[in-house]
């Protein structure tokens, strides 16, 4: 219960965070990006200093494999970072669910690893899910009201983003063989920090106290979130807290309408419950498979 709690809290704060960025609307993309990797560093180093790990943390074993999550991660946040800006919080959040569907495929095309039928049909359904919700964004008319462009880029921002975050994922997986937890989220951050400056040329803009008071504390609350989530893995299994990850929708919904006035529409609705339900089934599968291999491992090991 303590990791299911975790894991809630820290989708919740995520969700806030999102917020935060949308609120400070003007600031260029690339500039949401450093405030929200450089403020995040702060409770990060904060927490790994309290647990005695900061040093420990700044030790590595793959430094170019930190960089090449740190360019992956980064794209990956400043397409969710543009489409939050474009579309309603609760569209871009059920968009970037196309992420851990995503993940599958990528595993079996790139690391082949072994998908039956069953997740590759729920791969299948959740994108069908996905080009739901983006539908009404990629045609030219949208009822009798012309699409605007920045919102196709937003949508389509959004889908490239979970395309970016799936083999961000991947990498992490990658990494994991040598680094420590604490290793990889304090050198994203590092990273991406570095990486979100050198969009300076491209037109930052000096915030307002309100806009600069938002973004600092995007930073904070994404590190926070960081913790929260890196704590719920260590009170229980992915398999168990990872279905928890989609109340991001209900409190996206909910967070979307009383800040920004939006109200999901039928088609987003109904979408993102195909999406949701998919990725769920996904979870499930891998659990069960996980299950399977345990019990056939207990079986081929010598008794006694």
């Amino acid at each position: 219960m303590r990791g299911i709690g975790l894991k809630v809290a820290a989708v919740a704060v995520f969700v806030v965070m999102a917020g935060m960025l949308k609120a400070a609307e003007g600031v260029p993309t690339g500039e949401l990006v450093f405030f929200r990797s450089f403020f995040a560093i702060f409770p990060i180093a904060l927490y790994l200093g309290w647990r005695g790990q900061l040093v420990e943390g700044l030790k590595t074993a793959n430094p170019w494999g930190h960089v090449v999550r740190g360019l992956v991660g980064v794209t990956a946040m400043t397409c969710n970072f543009f489409a939050i800006a474009r579309l309603p919080l609760p569209e871009a959040t059920a968009i970037g669910y196309a992420t851990p569907l995503l993940i599958v495929a990528l595993s079996a095309l790139l690391l082949k690893e072994f998908v039956r039928l069953y997740r590759w049909s729920a791969v299948v359904v959740g994108l069908v899910g996905v080009l739901i919700i983006m539908w009404p964004r990629l045609t030219l008319l949208s009822g009798e009201a012309p699409v605007e462009a920045g919102v196709t880029a937003g949508a389509v921002a959004a889908f490239g983003g979970a395309i970016c975050a799936a083999f961000a994922t991947l990498q992490v997986r990658r990494l994991v063989a040598t680094e420590k937890t604490a290793t990889i989220v304090i050198y994203f951050s590092l990273t991406s920090s570095i990486l979100a400056l050198l969009t300076v040329p491209l037109g930052w803009v000096w915030p307002t106290p309100t806009q600069a008071a938002l973004l600092i504390g995007a930073g904070f609350a994404g590190g926070i979130a960081q913790i929260l989530l890196t704590s719920s893995y260590r009170h229980a299994d992915m398999s168990i807290i990872a279905p928890f990850e989609y109340t991001s929708m209900l409190l996206a919904i909910a967070v979307g309408y009383f800040a920004f006035a939006e109200v999901p529409t039928v088609q987003m609705l109904f979408g993102g419950l195909i999406v949701v339900g998919s990725g769920i089934f996904v979870i499930w599968r891998e659990r069960r498979l996980g299950l399977d291999r345990g019990k056939a491992r207990q079986t081929m090991t010598p008794q006694g």
